[in-house]
């Protein structure tokens, strides 16, 4: 009999961007396309989030071939739907309407600017996943965050609660959309207080090998000098502060528990607890878009159209495959992702 190819098992952090998710879009087909990883969970933020059930959906009724499907069948729905499409060329560049309103939005509430409270994203969302089917049978373990609007607090909603509203809750934005309920409770975008939550992958999967998928920058190369300018970059440090926090304290933890940076085989037979030892194997990998997002306007995360899209979808996958060239003989083995020198 043929031998199976072997996979390597990972888990995957999404973060959330706005119309820079269709990046993730592309940086997941190509991993699918190359067929080298499964997945075990997939925490995601926003765009973060979609992109995550995207993945499990497709790969729960079609396996790879599915998951890819999805992720197009998603992406390309938003184009074709959105109220406010831009020129069509590609460009990166939001619509002259979708400014206007945005201008509005400093002056009204989104039920006065939306008093029949019309939702494309919610009738995508509806229509193209099986929440039911999703919450019993998903193949990989979700954790999709949003903020609880009256704490600030982190809710990270797992597979058994998967919903229209979890992921709507996930990606709304408060000035642009209507505050999603859940058992009473309000919901706001999972991006101000996790872009994404990495605790969950650490805690609750298996595999100790994480790859994040970056769409926000980890540095700027120039400094903000513009009224617009300067409120565009504190929202952008606002979504990232969490991630940036959590993750210094991985890289600290993982420090005090093996300074000499000893290998994962010896880590596992050193004494210590449970939780030191899952830590300490932690293995960390990056596909950042920076140096190609960080180029692009702010206002080009509400940028819609099926080029743009397109553009940014063959960006990921690019990205991807160059990573995939240097590193995936060392996902299961190594950290490919040096969190003392990022960091620090």
């Amino acid at each position: 009999m043929p031998i199976q190819p072997t996979t390597t098992r990972i888990s995957l952090a999404l973060q959330g961007g706005g119309a820079h998710g269709a990046f993730t879009w592309g940086v997941l087909d190509a991993l699918l396309e190359q067929g080298k990883f499964s997945f075990d969970g997939i925490s995601g933020t926003s765009a973060g989030a979609m992109n995550a059930v995207c993945l499990a959906h497709g790969l729960m009724t079609d396996g790879r071939d599915g998951a890819r499907d999805a992720l197009e069948r998603f992406w390309l729905a938003i184009a074709d739907s959105a109220l406010f499409q831009t020129n069509g060329d590609g460009t990166s560049s939001m619509s002259p309407a979708l400014k206007m309103m945005l201008q509005w939005t400093n002056h009204l509430s989104p039920e006065q600017l939306n008093p029949f409270d019309l939702n494309p994203l919610r009738d995508i969302v509806e229509a193209q996943f099986d929440f039911a089917r999703l919450r019993k049978a998903s193949p990989v373990k979700l954790f999709i965050a949003a903020t609880h609007a009256n704490s600030g607090k982190l809710r990270v909603f797992h597979n058994h609660e998967m919903s229209a509203d979890a992921l709507l809750a996930s990606a709304c934005l408060p000035t642009i959309h209507r505050t999603i309920y859940i058992d009473d409770q309000p919901y706001w975008d999972g991006g101000y207080s996790a872009n994404p939550a990495i605790f969950p992958l650490c805690y609750q999967c298996e595999t100790p090998d994480i790859l994040l998928v970056l769409l926000t920058p980890l540095r700027y190369t120039e400094t903000p000098d513009t009224a617009d300018q300067i409120r565009e970059r504190l929202r952008e440090l606002a979504f990232n502060s969490t991630f940036l926090r959590e993750m210094r304290m991985f890289a600290h933890l993982r420090e005090q528990i093996s300074p000499s940076r000893l290998p994962t085989w010896l880590l596992e037979r050193l004494p210590g607890t449970a939780l030191e030892r899952r830590l300490a194997r932690l293995r960390f990998h990056a596909i950042s878009a920076e140096h190609f997002l960080g180029e692009l306007p702010a206002d080009s995360k509400l940028a819609v159209s099926r080029p743009f899209f397109e553009k940014l979808r063959d960006e990921g996958r690019a990205h991807a495959k160059r990573w995939l060239e240097g590193n995936r003989n060392e996902v299961g083995r190594t950290s490919t992702l040096d969190l003392g020198k990022l960091f620090y």
